[in-house]
This record gives structure tokens, sequence and C-alpha cells, in this order.
């Protein structure tokens, strides 16, 4: 059955004629993908102060368990988004499921600290799952219905949230916070199985493109390296040599990273950080806000956890199924709102959403500051998960509908990139945070009152700077959008062309 025929990019041929039931299909298999992975991204997170008692180590060093995780991601996106555009997206996302679904596996039997924290870093691969998904989104979806697209999908992320919180907290309370890494084998497998029996090949390769693995190890090398020293600051001590080792060789590698990555390009190549790419305006507003928001949701994520569980008068007491659902509230904010802004996104332009959604997060976190009753920090979570729901939704149109349907690999793996190395500094500065102001109770030093305001506070500035980066960018949705595509050859610096947007009519807007 043919659905909605769409003019596509110069990159693209004149027209295609979409097949929507298709489009649907392919929908609900990622979305299911995105809501697994962010299942096992998630699952442990109420468990953390419990797998840190259970492994003897301090908080700054339990959050590695995320930015480990993360790091990996951020190495291994742009390398996969490049092999989906030269062999195939489909091809890619089924060889990323089979390698994510062994490294699950392997980490429910983690035997000790470090072994966990390096099972978690390979199952960081998980996280290329998301930029191949969205460019498949692109490419199955008429341009008129890749809003809405997107907010389903960034739906799926809260109902990740919603799922991982409560059920992994459950889980780990029950029967050990090994057993959820058990539960999740089971489904990444069906999905596994779906993407090579449904979903077919991208039209957009490339196979001329050569793959930057230098600058990808020199930039995980750089990542790692400074995450480990804030992660380990707080127990080997800010002055020590350990950490200030740390902090000179990620330092200094920045100088090869970057001298690398301009010789790469000028010998035609596209570095890890596309350089050119960069210079199209909406592709480097979208990174820069996915990477601020990105450290301020995880900082404060990572913060809340502990606080639910810290004892009174600190914290609220709470047991791992308890602070579990007690971040429900985040996820249901999310999961509601993602599909709302994805409905209204096309009608009023993804920048007036994006800075809505920053300002409404921004004032969520500043009221966590000052609050003192679980009741009314649980209808704070609320708020921000609604605003961080619309952010997402909004933002990542800036993206997907600026750039070519050929770059499309190459561009949302760069955003995945900037997101997750927010997100991967922003987890251990929330570890190092609470290691460092402490106060003494009958279990020994916990964290302290200043500590938790620390993480909120930081996270209402990285929002607020999020609302005001979008303003730089080019609007391509609502009654003001024109439609902006980044085109030109390999060697010069692509020259945007604004031409009307067909998405700006009164009719489209209906649609």
């Amino acid at each position: 059955m043919s659905g909605t025929t769409a003019t596509v990019s110069p990159a693209a041929p004149g027209e295609r004629t979409f097949d929507t039931r298709y489009a649907t299909r392919v929908m609900l298999i990622l979305a299911g993908l995105v809501t697994i992975v962010l299942y096992v991204e998630g699952m442990l997170t109420p468990s953390l102060p419990t797998i840190a008692i259970e492994f003897g180590v301090s908080p700054g060093e339990a959050s590695l368990i995320l930015s480990s995780y993360i790091i990996t991601g951020v190495a291994l996106s742009p390398i996969v988004g490049k092999l989906g555009d030269i062999y195939g997206k489909k091809r890619m996302l089924g060889i990323v499921l089979i390698i994510y679904t062994i490294c699950v596996s392997v980490t429910g039997f983690s035997p000790s600290f470090e072994f966990m924290v390096i099972a978690r870093a390979f199952q960081g691969i998980g996280l290329t799952v998301f930029p191949l998904g969205i460019s498949l989104v692109r490419e199955e979806f008429p341009r008129s219905m890749v809003p809405r697209a997107q907010g389903i999908l960034s739906a799926m992320f809260g109902a990740g949230f919603a799922l991982s919180l409560p059920l992994g907290a459950w889980v780990s309370n029950a029967y050990g916070w090994r057993t959820t890494y058990h539960t999740a084998i089971p489904f990444v497998l069906v999905l596994a199985i779906l993407v090579f029996l449904v979903v077919r090949e991208s039209e957009y390769r490339r196979p001329d493109t050569r793959i930057d693995f230098v600058g990808a190890t020199l930039l995980g090398s750089v990542l790692g390296l400074l995450v480990l020293a804030l992660s380990m600051g707080s127990t080997w001590g800010w002055t020590s040599p350990g950490v200030l080792t740390l902090v000179v060789a990620g330092v200094v590698l920045i100088v090869p990273l970057v001298l690398f990555e301009r010789w790469y390009e000028r010998r035609g190549g596209e570095g890890i950080l596309d350089v050119r790419m960069l210079r199209t305006r909406n592709v480097l507003v979208t990174n820069l806000v996915g990477l601020v928001s990105g450290m301020g949701m995880y900082l404060a994520l990572l913060s809340m956890t502990f606080l639910f569980q810290m004892p009174s008068p600190i914290g609220y007491g709470l047991n791992i199924a308890g602070a579990g659902d007690a971040l429900v509230p985040l996820a249901v904010g999310m999961l509601i709102f993602s599909p709302i802004a994805g409905t209204f996104v096309s009608r009023v332009g993804a920048k007036p959403l994006t800075a809505l959604g920053a300002a409404v997060s921004a004032a969520g976190f500043a009221l966590a500051i000052p609050t003192q009753s679980l009741v009314s920090l649980l209808v704070v979570e609320f708020v921000i998960g609604a605003g961080i729901a619309i952010l997402n939704a909004a933002i990542i149109n800036l993206l997907i509908l600026t750039v070519a349907p050929r770059d499309m690999g190459l561009a949302t793996s760069m955003n995945s990139v900037f997101r997750n190395v927010g997100s991967s500094v922003g987890a251990p500065i929330s570890g190092a945070l609470l290691a460092t102001w402490v106060t003494l109770s009958a279990i020994g030093p916990i964290p302290s009152t200043l500590a938790f305001q620390w993480s909120f506070g930081i996270a209402v500035i990285a929002f607020g700077l999020a609302g005001v980066i979008v303003l730089f960018g080019d609007e391509v949705l609502g009654p003001r959008a024109t439609t902006y595509h980044a085109v030109a050859d390999r060697d010069t610096v692509k020259r945007a062309v604004v031409e009307p947007n067909p998405l700006s009519s009164p009719e489209a807007r209906r649609s």
C-alpha cells in the first residue's frame, strides 16, 4: 500500500512513494528497541547504592557503572553510524543487537566491580541503536510524518524509564540486581530477530566513505581519562598524583585529537567530529543542546537516586524498590508529554517547543533545591520529566530535517556523541559532589543536603543554557519555517539552501 508522496532533499531521488504500513511496522520495532535499551540502561539506577555497598566502593566510583557504559557509546556511535552509511543501517543494527545481547548476558554474572565496569563498557554499544533508528525513521517516513514519529520515539524514552525504574527496582529488591539483566535477554533476542525479518535495507549508502578509527580512539581516551578523574577524585584526593595525571593526560590528548581531525578532513575524510558538518548552524545547535541537557539530566537523576535512599533527615530512607517507585513520576511525565510535543511541533515550530521544554526542566530543578517533603519532590519530578520530554521531541527535528538523507547516519551519530559526552560527564560530577560534601550519620559519612542542592543547581544552569542555545537555530517546522538542506560535495564546506517549507502551509500542519 502506498502512502504519502514526499519531496526529499537534493541528495536523494526527486520523489519517493512511502509504504505507510511498512513504516508503521518499522516504527513499532524501533520503539521496542528504544524501550528495551532504556530499560537495560536505567534498571540499575535504583540499585547503585546497594551495588556500591556490595563491592565496597564509594558513590563516585559507583558512578563509573553509568559513565563507562556511555563512554563506549560515545566512541562507537560515529563508527557504527558511518558503517551504517556504508553497508546499510539494517545490517549494522542487526550486528549491534547480537553483540549487545552477548554483553547484557555477561554483565549479569559480574564477579567484581572491575569486571562489571568493563562489561558495562562493552555493553555501551547498545547506545548506537538510537542514531541508526533515527536514520531509518527519516528514510522510511514521509517528511510530514517525521515529527510525529520522533515524538513517538521520544515517548519510548519515557516508557523505557517508566519500566526500568520501578520494575528494575522491584526485581533487584526481590531477586538481586543481577537478575535484572537476565530478564532483558529474551526481549532483546526477539527484537533482533524482528529486525532481520521485517526491516528493509536502507536506500542511502556511501561505500566510498572511510571510517575515522583513530579519531574515535582518541576521543574515547580523552573522555575516559577525564571521567575516571572525576569519578576517583573524592576517593584518591582531588590533588593526588593519580587524579592530576589522569586530568593532564586527558587534556593533553585533546591536542592530537584536534590536529588529527583537521588533517583527516584535509585528506578528504569525515572525522568523528565533522567540522564541516558542524558549520551547519542547526547541526551545531542541536549538538550543543544535547551536550548540556544530557549532562544536567544524568547529574540530577543520579543525585535523586541517592537522595531517596539516604537516611533521614538528609534523605527519605527508601529501599531499592521504594526508590524505583519514587522515580516513576519523572518517567510518566516523559511518557505523557513526548507524543503531545511530537503532535504540536509541526504547528508551532521546533525552536519554541525546545525552549519551552528547557525552561520547564530548569524550573523543575529550581523547585527541587528547597523541596523538603517526598510528595512535593514527586510533583517536581513530573514537571522535570515533562520538560525533558518536550525538549527531546522537538530538538531532534532541527537536525534530521536539516541534513540530507545520505548524511543522516553521520549526523545522528555525531549528535549521539555530544549527548553522550554530556551524560558521561554528568554522572561522575554527581558522584563527586555526593562524595565531597558529606555529613556524619549513625551509619557513617553520607552525602549532605548541600551536595544535592548543588546537583540540582547545576542542572538548572544546564537546561537554562540549552534554552538559550536553541534560539540561534534556523526553524524547520511551523509557520515561520524554511526547508534548510545541507548540500555540497565532500571537499567543500556545505552551503545552506533555503526553499519554501511544505510543512508551513495550513494544510500540512492540519495533517
